[in-house]
């Protein structure tokens, strides 16, 4: 059974004083049956991975370079990101692929040194509205996976998350069959491309989930989870989802 996981993206948002927010997250989820994950900005790694405490929180980085080190200012290594506290990444989100051209090559780069690291990377793909209405959506998130994947990805240490550009941050979703068929294509996509993994590594749904929709969402078969944008930037709003998820 593959273990369901409520990931909060914090995106450039959050500061030391938002951290009392991480303790009630904890304190409203104290024994939680799924497992829970925040990527605050990498000036809040360290200070988020010790206000959890003793809670099993787990803190991502929201992305990494490539390179172990070396002259690439302004960027920050997996490594770096596992010494402050991290045991996940993000990599390859949309908003990472549009505002710096990040292809899918780059982005299985940035996953295998979260690898080598010892984190898990959360690889993200998602088509765009344009190719959603071209009906080019299995097309495009297929050729994401493909490339986008490491040689030596396992269930262990691979997340996938399925987030439409159009529905993040636009409080667009897409209808429930919508999701179901994309996330049935990614299954079967995973087992082409790791047979043995496959059935093990965990999918999430990200764009515009709320605690409105979280429990329809988590209805749908392969949807093992959530990747949560702004309703993960307060314990009141992202914990419903939590709940959510938890009952799902």
């Amino acid at each position: 059974m593959r273990r369901k996981l409520a990931a909060g993206n914090w995106k450039m948002n959050g500061s030391r004083a938002a951290l009392a927010e991480v303790e009630a997250l904890c304190a409203a989820h104290p024994d939680s049956a799924v497992e829970l994950l925040l990527c605050p900005p990498a000036t809040l790694v360290a200070p988020m991975a010790d206000a959890r405490g003793s809670h099993p929180l787990r803190v991502g980085g929201q992305d990494c370079h490539s390179s172990e080190s070396g002259a690439h200012t302004g960027d920050i290594s997996a490594a770096m990101l596992k010494e402050a506290g991290a045991s996940h990444v993000i990599v390859g989100h949309s908003e990472r692929r549009t505002d710096h051209g990040e292809t899918s090559e780059t982005v299985a780069a940035k996953a295998a040194a979260a690898h080598a690291a010892g984190l898990v990377a959360v690889i993200c793909l998602g088509e765009t509205l344009a190719e959603r209405e071209a009906g080019t959506t299995l097309a495009v998130v297929a050729d994401q996976l493909g490339a986008s994947l490491p040689e030596g990805a396992t269930a262990a240490n691979t997340v996938v998350a399925y987030e439409p550009v159009w529905a993040i941050g636009t409080g667009k979703v897409p209808t429930l069959e919508q999701i179901a068929e994309v996330h049935e294509y990614l299954r079967k996509e995973l087992a082409t491309h790791l047979p043995d993994a496959a059935d093990g590594i965990r999918l999430l749904y990200g764009g515009s989930v709320k605690a409105s929709n979280a429990a329809d969402i988590f209805s749908v078969r392969d949807v093992d989870g959530a990747l949560v944008g702004g309703a993960s930037l307060r314990a009141e709003d992202f914990s419903p989802i939590v709940s959510a998820l938890e009952q799902a």
